[in-house]
């Protein structure tokens, strides 16, 4: 057993055990119910974490994380500012709500 992956959102925590899951690496999860001892303990032993059973997926089963690790943080929107009207726009929207305009960064 290895412990692979560690996160103080138990979300993360199941969605990348079913990103493994799915690429035949059995894990599990440990420290789900930790979050009582907080302010007990230090933080950062209260976060929820990721162990694989068989060491020898260690490299496959981090590789995978690192994948999806880097696709949410690309997948984060910032603010903009819309070219064509100058209103300024939440992350989260690919249309300008002023006039209409898509954000020419967003990519379909």
């Amino acid at each position: 057993m290895k412990k692979i992956f560690s996160s103080q959102n138990s979300m993360i925590i199941h969605h990348m055990k079913n990103l493994l899951e799915v690429e035949g690496i059995s894990s599990f999860i440990k420290n789900e119910n930790l979050t009582v001892a907080l302010g007990e303990l230090p933080p950062t032993e209260c976060w929820v974490e990721l162990w694989i059973l068989d060491e020898r997926k260690e490299a496959e089963a981090r590789e995978i994380i690192r994948k999806e690790s880097i696709a949410e943080e690309q997948a984060i929107q910032w603010p903009w500012t819309c070219p064509f009207c100058g209103e300024k726009i939440e992350g989260q929207f690919t249309d300008c709500w002023q006039c209409g305009e898509t954000n020419p960064d967003y990519k379909r």
